[in-house]
């Protein structure tokens, strides 16, 4: 019988959703509804054995998003009511140092999301307004909360604290929080499966690379360490944003460039990256330009790779023993290249990929048969990851 989640990842303007079969790991629909709340949105929803559905029409706010997917469900299927729905799991970008990991929602728990909302101002209110609707279409199931940072809360404070004043730390909650949690989760997971050993006895370099990137030291199943900060800018080179950057990089902008804080934000965040260097924050353009010999690709490549080296590094001394290195997400998955520079000069740290197997495809290892240390590519599976934890939670 079909054991199965209701997921669901609402931003301020859009809703992701997909029905997970728990047991077999099977995404038995899903869908995105894309610009509410604008003159015309679209929305899609697919599922295995049916014509995939798009519309394009006035979609006001979540509550009536919520509406079109239940109308999909009852006119193409599949049926919600032979699904065995055991609830609903929400995706929910930040929860502070409160939520270690999923909790069932209450209006004690919606409280505290909403109190969470400064540390995610473009993350955690729109994940609320999605949880609200949710609620209100589906109020005979439990619905749980799944936080991207929990995974992260195993960091110990060595990693965690930055060296600022205490007081001031401690009153506007500043400190290490890291994000992608659920995807690192369920790679480290992953990965000790495919190694056939106990997760508690295997470490990880996870390297979640997608247009936000970062990466993860798990030791046993806990993570360590991990290149995201306070917030998701911190850490490696992305798409949009710049990852680090000296702090005092912000007061020039400041006192001498005349940049208001908006501004910065928004340079650092939206103009940055791959974009800031090269004009397009999309890697597979980068990495058609670099190979045109386009010098500022050829550059941004280097810089991305420099970042990525040294941060797997860093996390080999962090870890004392690594077992594997796994790459996931959009660019860690597809681009090859891209897995060659985040480790080309690491042979003498045991290192060593093995070429074709890093150009083929699907899940599987790509280091050479002598290399001390096994690199994989192991696709991530976030909505797998949150239907398990809610299915772990309500049984």
């Amino acid at each position: 019988m079909t054991r199965s989640v209701f997921v669901i990842n609402a931003g301020s303007s859009s809703l992701k959703y997909q029905l997970v079969d728990v047991d077999s790991g099977a995404a038995l629909a899903g869908g995105l509804i894309e610009r509410i709340g604008e003159t015309t949105g679209e929305a899609k929803h697919e599922a295995p054995g049916i014509e995939k559905v798009v519309e394009r029409r006035v979609i006001p706010d979540h509550e009536h998003a919520f509406g079109w997917v239940l109308r999909q469900f009852d006119q193409h299927g599949p049926s919600l009511d032979s699904a065995q729905l055991l609830g609903v799991g929400h995706r929910v970008v930040q929860g502070g140092a409160r939520f270690d990991r999923a909790v069932r929602i209450d209006e004690d728990v919606q409280q505290q999301i909403e109190d969470l909302a400064p540390l995610a101002p473009l993350h955690n209110p729109a994940n609320l307004q999605g949880i609200r609707s949710a609620r209100a279409t589906f109020p005979g199931y439990p619905h749980v909360a799944v936080f991207d940072t929990a995974f992260h809360l195993t960091i110990p404070p060595a990693a965690h604290r930055y060296a600022i004043e205490a007081q001031v730390a401690a009153e506007h909650r500043i400190r290490k929080y890291g994000f992608h949690g659920t995807s690192h989760q369920f790679v480290s997971r992953r990965m000790a499966e495919m190694l056939g050993r106990p997760l508690d006895d295997v470490n990880t370099i996870v390297l979640h690379l997608g247009n936000g990137a970062s990466a993860t030291a798990v030791r046993g199943g806990r993570s360590v360490e991990t290149s995201m900060g306070m917030t998701p800018l911190a850490g490696l080179v992305m798409g949009t944003r710049s990852g680090d950057i000296d702090p005092g990089v912000i007061f020039h902008l400041h006192r001498v460039a005349g940049l208001s804080i908006d501004e910065i934000d928004t340079l650092l965040n939206k103009r940055s990256g791959l974009l800031g260097m090269t004009g397009t924050g999309d890697m597979r353009d980068v990495l058609q330009a670099a190979d045109a010999g386009i010098e500022r690709a050829v550059e941004a490549l280097e810089v991305v790779g420099h970042r990525l080296r040294g941060t797997v590094g860093a996390y080999l001394a962090h870890l004392g023993r690594t077992d594997a290195i796994a790459f996931t997400a959009g660019i860690g998955e597809n681009a090859a290249r891209v897995r060659e520079i985040a480790l080309e000069g690491l042979e003498g740290l045991g290192i060593v990929l093995d070429p074709e197997r890093n150009a083929a495809r699907g899940e599987r290892r790509i280091s050479a048969d002598g290399s001390a240390i096994e690199v994989w590519v192991v696709p991530t599976n976030e909505e797998l990851e949150i239907a398990r934890q809610v299915a772990d939670l309500v049984g």
